[in-house]
């Protein structure tokens, strides 16, 4: 039995470290913009309808580290997929501030809208907290459809 403990109790340890060495994983900028642009191409390859599925799906392909692509309607202003935070599906959210005041979701379908691709800084809690925190969202528009996917990196 002694033998047996000594055996596997480095195995556990190892096992222990290497899963809690993923939990504080942060995505990058990078990341996101690679991120959402595998969701416009698998919605010109498979449909926007497959791309929201798996947008919608918190352990889907649209989902990594800290963060995740969400979708909106460009032309209803509203959420249509959310991994983290399923609530927010089907809700207008054009009329959102943040906690500094920033209409940023107003700001994120501009961007869509306007020039198709860009950058939207805004505080937002991270899917494991309740604080909002410094958070910069990439924001790429389907071409010739009325949606956005977005993704973002805390700082």
């Amino acid at each position: 039995m002694k033998k047996t403990v000594m055996f596997f109790l480095p195995m556990l340890c190892s096992l222990f470290i290497a899963s809690t060495s993923f939990a504080g994983e942060v995505a990058t900028k990078d990341e996101c913009v690679d991120m959402c642009k595998k969701a416009v191409q698998m919605a010109k390859d498979k449909g926007v309808e497959e791309m929201i599925k798996k947008a919608t799906d918190p352990k889907g392909p649209f989902v990594w580290k800290d963060s995740y692509v969400f979708v909106s309607d460009l032309t209803t202003k509203r959420v249509v997929a959310h991994p983290e935070k399923p609530g927010l599906v089907g809700k207008d959210m054009s009329g959102i501030k943040d906690v500094k005041g920033k209409m940023f979701y107003l700001e994120i379908l501009n961007v869509a809208n306007e020039k198709g691709e860009g950058w939207v800084d805004y505080m937002w809690p991270k899917p494991d907290g309740t604080t909002p925190v410094p958070k910069s969202s990439f924001v790429l528009k389907v071409p010739n459809k009325p949606y956005a996917v977005i993704a973002g990196y805390y700082h």
